[in-house]
C-alpha cells in the first residue's frame, strides 16, 4: 500500500544517519533534494518537477487522480518531459540495438560490415570509391552503433547503462533521444572533419562522452557534488588522449555537444523551455550538418 502524502513516521522514512541522505527508493544513492510533498530525499531518476521543487513518483500517482481532468496536470519531468512508467526503455533500445549490430558482426564475419557501416570519409575499396565524401551520409550513423571489440562494446553499453538511465529519466525520452543522437553525430562530423580520409573509425563512444557531459550539466543544476563526475570526465580524457587506436575527435565532439544540449535543456527558462530546447538542438544539428557539408567539399 502506497504511504499517504505526509509520509513522517511510516516504514519509508529514511533511518538518521551522520552521512548525506539516500534517495528512500534506492538505497545508497546519497542526494539533497526531498519530495516537496512528503519530504523524503530523491535521486534525480526519481524526481519530478512540480509547480515549486520535485516531487516523488509516489506523491505524484497520488495527486494525479484518474479523473476526467486528471491528464491537464500530468507531472513532468526535470526538462518538462513526460514522466515515463520505465524511465530506461530507451535506454534499453539503444543498448540492444547496439548489441544486436555487435553480433551481426560476429556473424558476418571478417571486417565485412565494418567496411560497409563504418564511419570513412573517403576511400577505395574493391576498386571502387567509398565513403561519406562519396555519398555515404549514412555512416555518420551507422558507425555510432558498430563495435568490433568486445572490451569496445562492453565498455560502451556499461557506460550507457550507467549513464542513460538517471539522465532519461531526468529529461523524458524525446530530449534524451535527442541528446544521444546529436551527441553521436557531432562526434562522428568531427572524426570525418580532422581524420585521415581512408581511417575507419566506429563507436557509440561518442555518444556516451555526450551523456557524460549532460549528467555534469544536470549534477551542477542539481547542485550535486560535482567531484565524482569531473574525476571520471578527467580519467576517460585521459584514456582518450593516452591509448593508442582511439578516434578522440568523436569524443571531443560528442562531450561538446552533449553539454551544450545538457545546458538548454535543464536551464531553459519554463516560459520558453520548448523554443530554447528546441533551438539549442537545431543549433547542434545545423554546425554538425555545416562541418560535414565543408569537409565533403573539401574532399571533393
Amino acid at each position: 500500500m502506497d504511504q499517504p502524502p505526509g509520509g513522517r513516521g511510516g516504514q519509508d522514512q529514511p533511518a538518521v544517519t551522520d552521512g548525506p541522505p539516500s534517495c528512500y527508493r534506492h538505497p545508497g544513492r546519497e542526494t539533497g533534494i526531498s519530495c516537496t510533498r512528503c519530504d523524503r530525499p530523491i535521486c534525480p531518476e526519481c524526481m519530478i518537477s512540480a509547480s515549486v521543487g520535485f516531487q516523488c513518483p509516489e506523491c505524484v500517482r497520488q495527486g494525479s487522480g484518474t479523473g476526467h481532468g486528471a491528464t491537464a496536470n500530468l507531472p513532468r519531468t526535470l526538462a518538462g518531459g513526460t514522466v515515463a512508467a520505465d524511465p530506461r526503455l530507451l535506454t534499453k533500445i539503444l543498448l540492444g540495438i547496439n548489441v544486436a549490430v555487435f553480433v551481426a558482426v560476429l556473424a558476418v564475419g571478417g571486417n565485412r560490415l565494418v567496411i560497409d557501416l563504418g564511419l570513412i570519409g573517403g576511400a577505395y575499396s574493391s576498386g571502387q570509391v567509398i565513403g561519406v565524401a562519396d555519398g555515404e551520409w549514412y555512416r555518420l550513423v551507422t558507425s555510432m552503433f558498430l563495435h568490433q571489440e568486445v572490451w569496445h562494446i562492453a565498455f560502451n553499453m556499461l557506460s550507457l547503462w550507467w549513464l542513460g538511465g538517471p539522465l532519461e529519466a531526468a529529461l523524458g525520452r524525446a530530449r534524451f533521444l535527442a541528446l544521444y543522437l546529436l551527441s553521436g553525430l557531432a562526434g562522428s562530423a568531427l572524426t570525418y572533419l580532422i581524420a585521415a580520409p581512408g581511417q575507419i573509425s566506429l563507436g557509440a563512444s561518442g555518444a556516451v562522452f555526450g551523456l557524460l557531459g549532460a549528467t555534469a550539466v544536470l549534477m551542477r543544476r542539481l547542485n550535486y557534488d560535482m567531484r565524482p563526475v569531473l574525476a571520471l570526465l578527467a580519467l576517460n580524457l585521459l584514456f582518450t588522449f593516452t591509448w593508442s587506436g582511439i578516434a578522440w575527435e568523436a569524443h571531443v565532439g560528442g562531450l561538446v555537444a552533449g553539454v551544450a544540449i545538457a545546458i538548454g535543456m535543464v536551464h531553459a527558462p519554463r516560459a520558453h523551455r520548448t523554443v530554447v530546447q528546441y533551438g539549442t538542438c537545431a543549433l547542434v544539428l545545423l554546425v554538425t550538418v555545416g562541418i560535414v557539408v565543408a569537409r565533403t567539399m573539401q574532399l571533393t
